[in-house]
């Protein structure tokens, strides 16, 4: 008597038909087959609902090889040589070495395949079956992410779980919409850092008042979620949580995915080059407005260090730097009075730098000063002029010219192909178009940069004609008008240097 284990499998990845492949209709095949036959009796049933056949890393496909090993069963059937596998190296050595050395039987019901009854025709065609099996997966695999990407190009979410502070619209699971109470988190992680409070420092605060961490939130929510890159109990917000969401274009409305992919089946996931991201702006409601957004990135960039849990980061730190080493400033206290010096000259002694100290009381007074002469620029009518006045690029007369230059190379190359030209004369004017192409292609380029460092001035610019006249200073400010403060230091004269980001 044949002790028989069923095998059942499938999975979407491999482009399984739910309708000829179900488990129940594996079930069904096999049933039949063994009730066909009187040396055979059915001890065991394992199944793998949802795992892909390239992987041989299978819950079910592991447990029945604990029961080949023990000698519990000595028959295994499946539907088809695909449900045991579709990685044609792997599968033959089951097929060829490990089960036959444990006097398993392996019978395909739907491939006509049974080691009992090997013949020359069954041992030919089993590893052809095996190749064509690979190579089907293969081919899904292609398709399903060339599917993929189509959908993230169309700014549709093709995520597992939604970034925190969204949820799948219930109407279309590629759309976000907001999730209000985790939005509203959002937003004052921003919002509190954008006060000053260092990333630390904003997950202590939210660790003090028992938020819950987005992965612990999604949890509570009901998801089956597991965060790959946490420790096993980091239910807690962290540096590296806050980071992320800080960076995370999609509260600003902006679509970023692709950001990793796998270049082959089952194959670990790499990496992509941010170049390559695929990125589509409005597709979903924003959590956090441009202007939020924009201070946010300018203040990241300027990573103002945070000492500890309990300080929030300095009022202008990382805008301040010495003049003469290029060290940036360090904050201490003398008595009463806050003063700016050298970091150089106050980690590394005078040998290195010198101090370059300044009072903060007297660089906040010198900032406002400028700061102010720029805003009473700042009139309505002429701020309005100087907008109405601004050139859109003609983009249409680059693209134009570029397409002429193909025509040109294309026609070139059709009268070489005629005897028209000769191989140098085709070559020489294949090379003067090459060179206009690149020269065409840098000035539409430049011209693109120049609109969009327009604009970013103009919106920093409308931001600020708010204030016209201010009285204390805040990061935001400075984060929308300074580009950099340097303190030098002339025999004992201090200087300093103040870089609006745009003068009017």
């Amino acid at each position: 008597m044949y002790k028989v284990a069923m095998y059942l499998r499938i999975s979407n990845d491999d482009g399984d038909k739910h309708e000829s492949n179900s488990i129940t209709s594996q079930r069904s095949i096999i049933s039949a087959f063994i009730a066909k036959h009187d040396d055979m009796v059915l001890k065991r049933e394992y199944l793998d609902d949802g795992v892909s056949g390239v992987t041989f890393e299978r819950p079910g496909f592991k447990r029945l090889l604990e029961v080949v090993d023990s000698g519990e069963i000595n028959c295994i059937i499946t539907k088809d040589l695909s449900r045991l596998g579709r990685n044609y190296i792997q599968t033959g050595y089951f097929l060829e070495q490990y089960f036959p050395l444990r006097g398993v039987r392996v019978i395909a019901i739907n491939d006509n395949y049974d080691t009992d009854n090997s013949n020359s025709d069954n041992d030919f065609m089993m590893p052809i079956r095996n190749i064509f099996n690979a190579s089907y997966s293969k081919d899904i695999s292609k398709k399903v992410r060339s599917a993929f990407k189509a959908k993230q190009s169309a700014g549709e979410f093709i995520g597992a779980f939604a970034s925190y502070g969204y949820a799948k619209d219930p109407n279309d699971r590629h759309k976000l919409v907001i999730d209000e109470e985790a939005a509203a988190i959002v937003r004052r992680i921003f919002s509190l850092y954008n006060q000053g409070q260092g990333k630390i420092s904003i997950a202590h605060i939210l660790n003090e008042e028992h938020i819950p961490c987005p992965s612990e939130y999604k949890k509570l929510k009901g998801l089956r979620y597991t965060n790959c890159h946490r420790m096993e109990y980091t239910a807690y917000w962290t540096y590296s949580t806050v980071h992320k969401i800080l960076n995370n274009e999609i509260y600003a409305g902006v679509m970023v995915q692709n950001k990793s992919e796998r270049r082959t089946v089952r194959g670990k996931a790499t990496i992509v080059n941010s170049n390559e991201w695929i990125r589509v702006k409005d597709t979903h409601e924003a959590i956090v407005d441009t202007e939020t957004w924009n201070i946010t990135q300018e203040f990241l960039k300027r990573r103002g260090r945070q000492p500890n849990f309990k300080t929030t980061v300095s009022l202008f730190a990382g805008f301040i730097r010495c003049g003469d080493c290029g060290r940036a400033m360090a904050k201490i206290k003398c008595g009463k009075e806050v003063r700016y010096v050298c970091g150089t000259y106050k980690w590394y002694t005078s040998k290195q730098c010198s101090s370059h100290s300044i009072k903060e009381r007297l660089l906040e007074s010198l900032i406002l000063e400028k700061l102010n002469e720029e805003f009473m620029k700042l009139d309505d009518e002429d701020f309005s002029k100087q907008k109405s006045k601004k050139k859109k690029v003609d983009v249409g007369k680059y693209k134009d010219r570029l397409a002429e230059l193909y025509s040109l190379k294309k026609d070139s190359y059709e009268d070489y192909r005629s005897g028209l030209l000769t191989k140098e004369e085709y070559l020489m004017y294949k090379e003067d178009y090459s060179k206009e192409e690149a020269l065409v292609n840098g000035q539409m380029t430049a011209a693109l940069q120049m609109m969009e460092e327009k604009d970013e001035k103009n919106g920093w610019i409308e931001h600020l004609r708010k204030y016209r006249c201010i009285d204390r200073l805040d990061r935001v400010i400075l984060a929308c008008a300074l580009d950099g403060i340097t303190v030098c230091e002339d025999e004992n004269e201090i200087r300093v240097d103040i870089k609006l980001k745009y003068t009017l």
